[in-house]
């Protein structure tokens, strides 16, 4: 039980470490080219998708990795979404937040299954 917390929070951590890379680079770029305010989002939302994916590939490991991978997609997306909101001082729950919570978990269980398939076969 121990193990599972400590697996789901490091792949937490990673999720949100990296996903305030992507969003540091991105910001970069927004000052440096023209980028149209609609695909602000969109970008954000590929982020941590993929920010969720790769915190579960490096960090899950053992079994249940379908069970692990959505469990700490749901809470990565919940800990950008309130840094998000802290940062740009605007935290609104929409039906957008509804879908998001949605996409962290299919690509957080996605990615633990992978995990523990990929780290049993090597």
């Amino acid at each position: 039980m121990r193990k599972t917390v400590f697996q789901i929070a490091k792949s937490v951590l990673a999720a949100v470490l990296i996903s305030l890379v992507f969003v540091l680079l991105f910001t970069v770029i927004i000052q440096l080219f023209t980028v149209p305010m609609g695909a602000v989002k969109p970008v954000n939302q590929v982020f941590k998708i993929i920010s969720v994916s790769l915190g579960g590939l490096i960090f899950i490991r053992g079994d249940k990795g379908l069970l692990k991978g959505v469990i700490y997609g749901v809470i990565a997306v919940v800990i950008t979404y309130l840094l998000y909101g802290i940062i740009s001082f605007s935290l609104t729950i929409s039906w957008m937040f509804l879908a998001e919570l949605a996409i962290g978990a299919v690509a957080g269980g996605i990615s633990g299954v992978i995990a523990v398939n990929i780290k049993k076969s090597t």
